[in-house]
């Protein structure tokens, strides 16, 4: 049963790629996720302007990045850029981040032919999916 005292919260998750950054939001109430769209921007400052569009539309109380790791858990390349972000979006804006492991996130949706016009945003909700499972 959920805590009456306790407030439902708003979350924005972010599945983080050098192309192209997925988003999804959901609640801590329903713990359901909805692909919101996938954020194509060419630099920096694009993305970020993009990311504090979707903070004032959605008025987020958290904040979930999806940690790419290895298979085995090791860090790469990727594990490094998408902290890097997390922190940018922590810093920037002041909002909490977590992060949320996602190594097989993009493989569970790949087979799926109606998810891959939009397989970031959909890799986002599965990634806050997750967080739901293993955090609330």
């Amino acid at each position: 049963m959920p805590d009456p005292l306790k407030k439902p919260m708003t979350i924005l998750a972010f599945d983080y790629g050098t192309r192209r950054v997925g988003v999804a939001v959901g609640n801590t109430e329903t713990k359901a996720s909805q692909a919101l769209k996938t954020i194509a921007a060419t630099n920096a400052d694009g993305l970020f302007r993009e990311v504090e569009s979707l903070l004032k539309e959605w008025q987020p109380d958290q904040i979930v990045v999806g940690l790419p790791t290895h298979p085995d858990g090791a860090e790469h390349e990727m594990t490094a850029r998408a902290k890097r972000f997390g922190n940018q979006v922590n810093g920037r804006f002041n909002l909490p981040v977590t992060w949320v492991d996602e190594r097989y996130t993009s493989a569970v949706l790949e087979g799926d032919p109606q998810m891959h016009d939009n397989l970031d945003a959909h890799s986002a909700a599965l990634i806050l999916e997750q967080y739901f499972t293993e955090y609330q």
